[in-house]
């Protein structure tokens, strides 16, 4: 080993020149890093898949357009999802998780009618979600408020074969009301909406009983008045068993 004579470096900064010696740690630029992206996950890919379904529907939804929203590959998608199916399903049963489960209070009618009324407005707020619901749902969402809605009807008095006509008459009307809904102010214009109405008025002779009950008037009655009474009109039947 050769000997450290006075006066020699005892360090590679020491044996640098003046003129090529680092500055003080303390006035040194922090080294630059690459933001990281949050890691991928199935919860941010639902919350995802909902906000496209919300701009495009369920036909402008594919894995290649869920992967750019996440600024991921395909690829990765699939480490947390099989198919565009599956991501629907989890998008569903997401948004019925907005649906708050009400108390169960000492009339099992309004219980149902509380339920009813907001599943309504999640369908609302999320159109593309009516025409989902065809394939059996089982998330954890969905199955829970079902759970409410025939338990309050079990409370009603309601079993056997009149608990499940009655489960499937709500849940079908709710379902069919918010498509048409949702429907009709998505694609049909105000000025479209008043053609057709004019339309009925028009053709009376044809249509006479169409023209007389105001159908297609909106001005006659208004969608959250036809659903509260088609709504009273089931659990009357519900009831009266």
């Amino acid at each position: 080993m050769t000997p450290v004579e006075p006066g020699m470096a005892t360090s590679p900064s020491a044996a640098r020149p003046d003129n090529h010696a680092a500055p003080p740690v303390w006035l040194r630029a922090a080294p630059s890093r690459a933001r990281r992206k949050p890691p991928l996950t199935l919860d941010r890919i639902v919350d995802a898949a909902v906000i496209v379904l919300d701009e495009l529907g369920a036909e402008g939804l594919t894995m290649r357009c869920l992967a750019q929203r996440l600024d991921v590959t395909a690829t990765a998608l699939y480490w947390h999802v099989k198919t565009k199916d599956d991501v629907l399903d989890l998008a569903v049963d997401r948004i019925f998780g907005d649906v708050a489960v009400p108390d169960a209070s000492e009339s099992w009618l309004e219980d149902i009618r509380v339920l009813a009324r907001a599943w309504r407005g999640a369908m609302l707020d999320h159109p593309w979600a009516a025409g989902l619901i065809g394939r059996p749902m089982l998330g954890p969402n969905v199955l829970a408020r079902t759970e409410f809605l025939q338990s309050a009807l079990v409370r009603g008095g309601c079993s056997g074969l009149h608990l499940a006509v009655a489960t499937r008459l709500l849940a079908n009307y709710v379902i069919g009301a918010s498509l048409t809904e949702a429907t009709w102010r998505r694609t049909t214009e105000p000025e479209t909406r008043a053609a057709a109405r004019a339309h009925i008025v028009a053709s009376a002779n044809a249509y006479p009983t169409l023209d007389a009950s105001g159908h297609l008037d909106d001005t006659r009655w208004d969608d959250d008045l036809l659903f509260e009474e088609g709504l009273n009109g089931i659990l009357r039947t519900a009831a009266r068993r």
